[in-house]
């Protein structure tokens, strides 16, 4: 059953400011998952989330993406809170979006989770600060109270998205 997002916020919200480094999970062409921890961030536009991530476009990530490009960024707390986000990525080279980008990490974006780029990159039009455009197709919420006492998970789905 599927939730709408915005009961599921404030738990996301909590969680990920909590977490701030989930881990992300491609898929290379041989069907191999690799794992690596990044810092996305999200925003909710028309209701729905949406991630960006600053990223270096190594081969190994473009060559993943290129050949699946389904994430999943697992957020995991000691006290059994969990987000996972399953994303369809994009990779974004309109330097307005990346400069808006840059802004959302420099600024801590809507969750409050962020960092300095320019710690990173020299600037937003350079070509090594890569962006990837992150659409949700799923958003599953648990928290360890709830899995204590046998709730399940609320699950956000996209109204056009597959029910899988």
């Amino acid at each position: 059953m599927s939730t709408a997002f915005a009961a599921l916020r404030p738990d996301f919200d909590d969680i990920l400011r909590s977490i701030v480094y989930p881990t992300m999970t491609t898929v290379d062409g041989q069907h191999r998952p690799r794992t690596r921890v990044l810092i996305p961030v999200w925003e909710v536009v028309d209701g729905a989330p949406l991630g960006w991530l600053a990223t270096y476009p190594t081969p190994v990530k473009v060559a993943h993406l290129a050949a699946n490009p389904h994430t999943t960024f697992s957020y995991w707390s000691a006290a059994q809170n969990t987000v996972a986000v399953d994303t369809v990525a994009t990779w974004v080279d309109d330097p307005a979006v990346k400069r808006r980008v840059w802004k959302l990490y420099e600024q801590g974006s809507p969750r409050g989770v962020g960092y300095p780029p320019g710690r990173f990159w020299p600037a937003p039009e350079h070509d090594s600060f890569g962006v990837l455009r992150l659409e949700p197709y799923r958003v599953q919420v648990l928290l360890g109270r709830d899995l204590a006492a046998g709730r399940p998970s609320r699950i956000w789905t996209p109204a056009t998205a597959a029910r899988t």
